[in-house]
């Protein structure tokens, strides 16, 4: 009982990105950055949706919440990392780490969720266009979004009690820049079956079942694509999912690496997780708005008028 009482007063030290003192004024520089540019693109293209017009369908209303999910996503990590590094400081309070652990997983599940959910628009839009209007109706996108949001919350919940539940009976180092499932069980001093079960079982469900659903929705956009007749309506059809399977390679490659390939203790391999870690949690985030900005010629149409101060919001306009 005195451990488990000791985890309400004592800190967590996080690791960092970088044991070298001679890096750390480049990494804080280069973090800085890449957490402005994550930021102001993906504000940019919620604002260039929301005040176009011709945006407002039900691709860009899941891009938009993507976009908002991925500031809130590297917003739980980013910031606490540069100010570990300003300060010289690698301390983290308990209640911080929890609540750093539930943000993380909500926004990160997220944005796993809200890929499968623009992957079934696609599907839709390219292999039942004529019921597109009917299936992705503004009702249907508001509770897809809804039902996206309540599960992340659910399942951030379940983890975050669990790890709650565990001791930690003094002063621990968590191998990461942030707090996440796998290094805070690292370091717990209790039985951790229970977490890695409930990991294994719910983090195989959050991550496999969405790219399941991703692979099969694309193959039958594929399928359906190879039959279009028309060399230009392929090449508009591959343009419009080319962005998106980008986006999904890069994120689900290194969240799958993350979670369902653990690593073993070493130095060499926590510092493959940290990489990985990076990569997910700040790379893709900051990627994003390029990649849906330069493959889609709306979108950059859309930004364009939006840096011109030209707005339309409605379609007259």
């Amino acid at each position: 009982m005195a451990a488990e009482n000791q985890t309400s007063i004592f800190e967590f030290l996080l690791w960092g990105l970088s044991e070298q003192p001679e890096q750390q004024h480049i990494l804080f520089h280069l973090f800085l950055w890449m957490y402005v540019v994550t930021v102001a693109g993906n504000l940019l293209i919620v604002l260039a949706i929301g005040t176009d017009a011709r945006l407002h369908t039900p691709m860009y209303f899941f891009l938009a919440s993507l976009s908002c999910a991925d500031i809130l996503f590297t917003s739980t990590t980013v910031p606490k990392a540069l100010v570990n590094i300003q300060t010289q400081s690698k301390l983290i309070s308990y209640a911080g780490c929890l609540a750093q652990l539930y943000f993380f997983l909500t926004f990160g599940d997220m944005d796993i969720f809200l890929l499968a959910t623009m992957a079934y628009d696609r599907y839709v839009a390219i292999c039942h266009p004529l019921h597109y209007t009917m299936v992705m109706s503004f009702r249907c996108c508001i509770l897809l979004v809804t039902a996206c949001w309540t599960l992340t919350n659910l399942v951030a919940m379940t983890h975050t009690f669990l790890i709650f539940q565990l001791s930690f009976c003094s002063k621990k180092i968590i191998p990461d820049f942030f707090c996440d499932l796998g290094p805070l069980m690292k370091v717990s001093c209790s039985d951790t079956r229970v977490n890695e079960f409930v990991l294994l079982l719910l983090g195989g469900a959050v991550i496999l079942i969405p790219f399941m659903l991703i692979l099969v929705s694309y193959i039958r956009i594929v399928s359906a694509i190879l039959r279009v007749p028309s060399a230009q309506g392929r090449c508009k059809a591959f343009s419009t999912c080319g962005s998106h399977l980008t986006v999904v390679s890069l994120f689900f490659g290194t969240v799958i690496r993350a979670y369902l390939c653990p690593s073993s203790s070493s130095s060499s391999s926590a510092e493959e997780d940290t990489a990985a870690a990076v990569m997910y949690t700040v790379v893709t985030p900051l990627l994003n708005p390029f990649i849906y900005s330069l493959r889609n010629k709306d979108m950059k149409d859309a930004l364009g008028r939006l840096l011109r101060g030209k707005v339309s919001f409605s379609q007259g306009q």
